[in-house]
């Protein structure tokens, strides 16, 4: 891989990874309402999950999904009745006054990582990056340029999750008031349920014809 062709994955990875989506949204939510340090295996689970997912498509297996689309419409209803349940535990987060935030449980390493399985922009980004930015060269040379998509792209969804989890740490200070609070994640799920409608509209459209 050229330095040249890198230069502008990396572009693509920080755009694409600091704009808005279900993980920015859930770890900006958990870093309001757990801090950091209870992020941290969130934050950590996405940016692992990200580049074995990303790994995975350079290599060829996601294209299973080609070959099985029941699995692929599958994962997709999976993901936006996920993103509901989350929406609604956002929605319903007990103020920061509350000792309930300190006995509940943020999202831990692991489901982050399965997460990403049924992350529709999280697919989207990983099957784009592999098609665009991975030379067609052939033998190690192939698979090494996969593994340092796929880690990079890794190490940016890691930076952009904490980024926007110490986004929503700061906001705590402007969020003392239990109403504004409240709004706050309210619109945090309002948009957390926007972002799969995009999905859902394509699914009843597949549907129709």
């Amino acid at each position: 891989m050229t330095l040249e062709l890198f230069t502008a994955f990396i572009i693509y990875a920080c755009v694409t990874a600091i704009t808005p989506g279900p993980n920015n949204m859930m770890c900006l939510a958990s870093g309001l309402n757990y801090g950091i340090k209870r992020t941290l295996p969130h934050i950590a689970g996405i940016g692992f999950g990200f580049a074995v997912l990303v790994f995975l498509a350079g290599v060829g297996l996601l294209s299973i999904l080609d070959y099985f689309p029941a699995v692929y419409h599958v994962l997709r209803v999976l993901s936006i009745l996920y993103l509901l349940y989350l929406s609604w535990k956002i929605a319903t987060a007990a103020p920061l006054s509350n000792d309930a935030n300190k006995k509940g449980k943020p999202m831990g390493f692991w489901q982050a990582v399965a997460f990403q399985w049924v992350n529709p922009k999280g697919l989207i980004m990983a099957i784009a990056a592999v098609t665009n930015y991975i030379p067609d060269t052939p033998g190690s040379a192939f698979f090494f340029n996969v593994v340092l998509v796929s880690t990079a792209f890794g190490v940016v969804s890691f930076l952009s999750s904490g980024t926007w989890s110490v986004f929503g740490l700061t906001l705590r200070r402007f969020l003392n008031n239990p109403r504004y609070y409240r709004i706050f994640n309210v619109t945090m799920a309002v948009l957390l349920v926007l972002s799969i409608l995009p999905m859902v509209w394509e699914m009843i459209s597949q549907a129709a014809f």
